[in-house]
């Protein structure tokens, strides 16, 4: 049974939060050294006292729950979504699925955008944007095995069995990109096409004898790079979630650093994190954490994953689109990614790193529309 939903915070949950803010303990940091080490221990400070003195969490939620919320159960877990009504004649029903340490919420701008897209005669998209399992307002698993085959299973059936969308577009990246490959493997017939923004399975060079092309030094670079500098919270993650677990659902300053780290590593800010996000929308993030208490549950995707790893079995056939941010993480080469996906559209971006939703929401609002408009052009031609 699909019931609306409003977020609604308790007053015991905000002064229990303001008690801690106020008995918080910034750790000592080597003087100069700013991001090196990790979280950088003044930005962090500064944030904190932004977060008692000046956020509002009440207007924060007034803004989410402007957005139209459910929950309904799909293979025995509560699923949150966002489902959000395209305006005009015959919206293309749009999967949007979100990675850590990410929302639903991170799409609010790309939603307005893709929902009411303005007079240039783009069709709209009508929405729908769940919390994974164990992020955020869903359930909290409560047994192993919610990997990432087991997620796009539940957000299919979300679509199908309790929306009845039969056809219906899927965008993705982070974990968001790999859950959608899934679905466009295992429901061909009724995923109209394939957007990611980051490619999140496997994917290598077939002619292990042929040389190494300048794209593909640079990309394996990057991927060494990655694994040396910026995947220590990837091991942590997902070989022992549960102690971290303890550290970060117990101190909001915590959650914050780990949070905020990751922000500005990843994203396309070129070292100020505010040059892409605001203190209101960082801290709005770590808070959708803290009052659902789902930040251990999120992570133990990452043990999931590398205990039940997933791969497509065979290359994906939907028609695929792969916009390509300068700021993300890792960008396999083009020929490597076509021996995974039937490659349609590869934008190369302006600019925008892995939150491109919260980033660049105008880019990515235009390629999504741009290729979708194209995928239902050809099936009404007959194509």
């Amino acid at each position: 049974m699909i019931e609306p939903f409003e977020i609604q915070v308790s007053s015991e949950v905000l002064d229990d939060l303001r008690e801690r803010l106020a008995r918080s303990r910034i750790p000592d940091a080597i003087a100069h050294s700013g991001w090196e080490y990790g979280a950088d221990a003044s930005y962090i400070a500064e944030l904190v006292a932004y977060w008692r003195k000046q956020y509002d969490w009440r207007a924060a939620e007034r803004e989410l729950n402007a957005l139209a919320q459910y929950r309904a159960p799909v293979r025995n877990h509560r699923i949150h979504f966002i489902h959000q009504r395209g305006h005009g004649p015959d919206p293309i029903p749009l999967l949007l699925l979100h990675g850590w340490p990410g929302s639903p919420f991170e799409f609010r701008k790309l939603i307005g955008l893709l929902t009411n897209p303005g007079s240039d005669g783009r069709r709209s998209f009508t929405i729908v944007a769940p919390s994974l399992p164990g992020f955020c307002f869903s359930d909290q698993p409560q047994a192993r095995g919610m990997n990432v085959a087991a997620i796009g299973d539940i957000a299919g059936e979300l679509m199908t069995g309790v929306l009845g969308y039969d056809r219906f577009a899927v965008q993705g990246g982070d974990w968001g990109s790999g859950i959608a490959t899934r679905i466009a493997e295992t429901m061909p017939r009724n995923v109209i096409g394939l957007h990611l923004n980051m490619i999140a399975v496997a994917v290598a060079k077939s002619d292990h004898d042929a040389a190494l092309t300048a794209d593909e030094k640079i990309f394996l670079g990057d991927v060494e790079r990655f694994r040396r500098e910026e995947a220590g919270y990837q091991w942590i993650q997902s070989t022992r979630p549960q102690t971290l677990a303890f550290a970060l659902n117990d101190s909001p300053v915590g959650l914050l650093a780990w949070m905020v780290e990751k922000f500005r590593a990843w994203s396309d800010c070129r070292g100020d994190i505010e040059r892409r996000f605001s203190k209101q929308d960082l801290i709005t993030s770590a808070m959708l954490y803290w009052v659902t208490g789902s930040i251990g549950s999120s992570m133990r995707l990452y043990y999931e994953a590398r205990r039940y790893p997933w791969n497509p079995a065979n290359r994906i056939e939907v028609p695929a689109a792969i916009a390509v941010f300068p700021g993300e993480l890792m960008k396999p080469p083009r020929s490597w990614v076509e021996q995974v996906y039937d490659v349609r559209r590869w934008t190369v971006m302006r600019s925008g790193g892995h939150f491109a939703a919260m980033e660049e929401p105008e880019l990515l609002a235009n390629d999504i529309g741009a290729f979708f408009g194209e995928v239902v052009g050809e099936v009404a031609r007959g194509g």
